[in-house]
């Protein structure tokens, strides 16, 4: 075993347990053996976050033990923080806003890239997860900076991220996204006008080490260059989400069996797939809804089995609903399809 396959299974060891200590000890044990700061950050605590997730999605974590779990990696990585360089004098490279587009709640991905930016000499101010774009745009008329740095992990989130992208080109600043929620290879992000895309807190901070993209000019990609969106499918299936997803779990019976984690896990999927619907038609891409109906069949599958007969529920909701919008109709067509 080489060292960083100990370092790693130490830190899976004491992030299964829960174990603050441990998990800041491996961290640190790894840093002092000549490991750089960044180094420990994205080839150790990364991978190892990274895991929890999917040891999540399989059903051999419950929501409170992520919880733990990603509250250990995030104490291992302020004691790395605790213990970077002092920073040298001089002016930074520049200020960069870090943060989540709202709605988004794991900002784990961020404050990675948070700190690795500081660690190579920028000034971050890190905002954190769900950050509503009107706060967003307050902070940054309070102070310009050169970019901002916006998360996205799920794709659902997508429209509101779009919307913080136009508000800060309005005001003359670039935007560079990442996250897994802009797709395999961030085929997302060019729908959004991003001004950079990158897959991890490394590339997104080597990019900007290339150079901060430009100001975007004026009128720079908005909404107006989404004209599919004059149809109005993604407004009328947004405004009636809620509507579907009590239909689907209530007055169908969606819920009656199952034990209550089981009714929580299928209650939260529902609702995410018909959102991931809606970011779908926002995009014009069924391949959003596609995936997201994917998933939930599988952790529905692993983690609430009495919540699967939901799926082809949802589906049948959906036809009935939305049988007059051609989009909606067309990317239902294909899920069905897929699921069958």
């Amino acid at each position: 075993m080489t060292p960083r396959e100990r370092h790693v299974q130490a830190l899976w060891n004491a992030v299964a347990d829960g174990d603050h200590h441990a998990a800041a000890g491996t961290a640190l044990e790894a840093l002092e053996e000549g490991k750089g700061v960044e180094s420990v950050l994205l080839g150790l605590i990364a991978p190892v976050q990274m895991k929890v997730g999917a040891e999540w999605a399989a059903g051999r974590m419950t929501v409170a033990q992520e919880h733990i779990a990603t509250s250990v990696c995030g104490h291992a990585t302020e004691m790395l923080v605790a213990r970077r360089p002092a920073p040298a004098t001089g002016r930074s490279l520049g200020r960069i806003v870090v943060t989540c587009s709202d709605r988004e709640w794991h900002a784990f991905p961020a404050r990675l890239l948070a700190v690795v930016l500081q660690l190579r000499g920028w000034h971050v101010d890190y905002l954190g997860a769900q950050m509503p774009t009107p706060h967003l745009i307050a902070h940054l008329r309070s102070g310009r900076p050169d970019a901002v740095a916006l998360s996205s992990t799920t794709t659902a989130r997508l429209p509101a991220a779009h919307a913080a992208v136009a508000a800060c080109h309005a005001l003359g600043v670039p935007v560079l996204v990442g996250g897994a929620g802009h797709g395999p290879g961030g085929r997302y992000a060019a729908r959004l006008a991003a001004d950079g895309w990158a897959p991890d807190a490394g590339a997104a901070a080597d990019l900007l080490d290339k150079g901060v993209p430009g100001e975007p000019r004026p009128g720079h990609r908005t909404l107006e260059d989404l004209p599919h969106l004059a149809d109005q499918e993604y407004t009328l299936v947004s405004l009636a989400a809620s509507d579907i997803v009590k239909q689907v779990l209530f007055e169908r019976g969606a819920l009656d069996d199952g034990t209550a984690q089981e009714r929580r896990e299928t209650t939260e999927r529902v609702t995410e797939t018909v959102e991931a619907l809606a970011a779908s038609l926002y995009l014009d891409d069924s391949r959003v809804f596609l995936d997201a109906l994917s998933w939930t069949v599988e952790v529905l599958a692993r983690r609430a089995p009495s919540g699967s007969s939901a799926v082809p529920r949802l589906l049948d909701a959906l036809t009935g609903r939305f049988a007059d919008f051609d989009r909606t109709r067309a990317f239902l067509a294909e899920a069905r399809s897929a699921t069958a």
